[in-house]
């Protein structure tokens, strides 16, 4: 149990895909970066159990109190499940992440729930597992399609490149670890003056509701889907070069074909289009969905950073801003009163 007066607290952060997601999910290779805006989760000493996310409360007496509710105490709820029974304490949790934005800000929360309860139950994992295990939370319990990129960018943080082989539906248990390799991309963008921006189009979106159609038509079989995600796998592996080359231009065309292709399954929308012609049209390298479509984010490469944020401001863009990337996942316990 957490020591008394103690309070754990844990912070995880947003992330965004710069080249070969939604492969993640598909035993594919995935280019990513953590951003600065993150999650929380305070869990306090306390007579009872309770949760309190987002605004959304509720007092855990017994098993039957988990039931899903579809309100933002789900993710608390789940982790609970998972971990049940545990001891009685005060779970909060909120997040500076844009909601539905496509940057993984449900995870970062759930994974942030996670960890403080793992800390308060006086538990350790390597951080592998803790991925893995956050991962297993969404989709089986939350029943939320997703793949494995989020979970690793938060636990690990930074710019990474990451090879999900062996990790695709139908793939035999136990699945393999991730390979996780640490990426210098945003050192080498600052050494020659570029940036990556977010643009958010100010359209809300689940991701689970994007990915479910082409998963179960990659399931079935679909050469469009199947030899999709095989080629953007692959422009991810490629990537690493152009990242270490310091080739921006390479880069910016990876992301454009990697935007093209999952366009062109109907993995985007007007609002993402919208932003990323107008990124292009205003000197961006390359721009893409920063994750799932149908709204939320969209990540542009730009060699002139203030042209294509005014570029993407003039489009309708509600937020833009810089890619600035932030350590993973980190649990701490201070004493209170």
């Amino acid at each position: 149990m957490s020591m008394t007066g103690a309070v754990i607290r844990a912070t995880a952060p947003g992330r965004a895909g710069v080249v070969g997601n939604p492969t993640d999910g598909y035993g594919g290779s995935v280019i990513s970066s953590t951003i600065s805006e993150r999650a929380w989760c305070e869990i306090r000493p306390s007579a009872a159990l309770s949760v309190d996310i987002g605004g959304d409360h509720q007092d855990v007496r017994s098993e039957a109190d988990l039931a899903l509710k579809g309100d933002n105490a789900d993710v608390a709820r789940a982790v609970i499940r998972y971990f049940w029974p545990i001891a009685p304490a005060a779970i909060t949790a909120g997040t500076g992440i844009p909601i539905r934005a496509g940057l993984s800000g449900s995870t970062a929360i759930l994974t942030a729930i996670f960890a403080g309860v793992l800390d308060h139950l006086d538990r350790s994992l390597a951080p592998h597992e803790i991925a893995e295990t956050a991962r297993s939370i969404e989709y089986d319990l939350l029943k939320i399609t997703c793949g494995f990129q989020d979970q690793h960018m938060i636990v690990f943080g930074g710019a990474n490149y990451m090879d999900f082989r062996g990790k695709a539906p139908g793939d035999p248990d136990p699945l393999p670890w991730a390979a996780i390799e640490p990426l210098p991309l945003h050192e080498n963008l600052a050494r020659d003056g570029c940036k990556l921006l977010l643009g958010h189009t100010g359209v809300q979106r689940i991701s689970g509701a994007i990915h479910k159609g082409l998963r179960e038509r990659w399931i079935e079989g679909d050469p469009d889907v199947v030899d999709g995600y095989l080629q953007i796998a692959t422009l991810a592996r490629e990537g690493k070069k152009a990242v270490h080359r310091r080739d921006w231009p390479l880069l910016g065309a990876m992301m454009n074909e990697n935007h093209a292709i999952q366009r062109d399954l109907g993995g985007s929308g007007e609002a993402n289009e919208r932003l990323i012609r107008a990124a292009r049209e205003n000197g961006a390298l390359g721009a893409k969905l920063a994750g799932a479509g149908g709204g939320g984010t969209i990540i542009a490469l730009c060699s002139d950073p203030d042209r294509t944020a005014e570029g993407l401001k003039a489009a309708g863009a509600e937020r833009v801003w810089a890619v600035e990337p932030s350590q993973g996942l980190q649990v701490e316990r201070v004493l209170h009163g």
